[in-house]
């Protein structure tokens, strides 16, 4: 039996979580938060997360910032320069998704594995997806008769 069930209100559509963990939980925000174990300029941040555009970084860093997870510091120099760097708040989250990163990190072979039979079983041989038959009910057993 669970000692503290999660109450029955954060799965309603007006649950408070659920807006922070879109915004915290989406993978340029984890992966930003990792960049920023130690302050960074943004363009230092973009160079390590490959394959972020400019605008999507600098979204997930505003958005990072507005929930108290990143400070912005302008830097006094010639041109003017922006330094990011995690808040307490930011760095209360470096454990939690240090272990959900560490779990990616440990299962992504069993899971792209996974993957792979999953599509051979879903896709035709023309490369289309397969309609996947509903597994039927099981059916029951018929009731003993009156009297036996």
């Amino acid at each position: 039996m669970i000692e503290n069930p999660v109450p029955d209100w954060v799965f309603r559509v007006d649950c408070p979580s659920r807006p922070i963990l879109d915004q915290i939980a989406d993978k340029w925000s984890v992966m930003a938060m990792a960049v920023l174990e130690e302050p960074h300029r943004f363009n230092e941040i973009k160079r390590r997360l490959e394959g972020v555009t400019q605008r999507v970084l600098t979204q997930t860093l505003r958005r990072l910032e507005r929930n108290g997870m990143v400070e912005r510091k302008v830097l006094p120099t010639s041109p003017v320069g922006v330094q990011y760097s995690l808040t307490p708040l930011g760095r209360s989250l470096q454990e939690p998704f240090g272990h959900l990163y560490n779990w990616t990190v440990e299962h992504a072979d069993e899971i792209q594995q996974r993957q792979q039979d999953y599509d051979a079983r879903t896709t035709s041989p023309d490369g289309s997806a397969q309609a996947q038959a509903p597994t039927p009910a099981p059916v029951p057993a018929p009731a003993p008769a009156a009297g036996q």
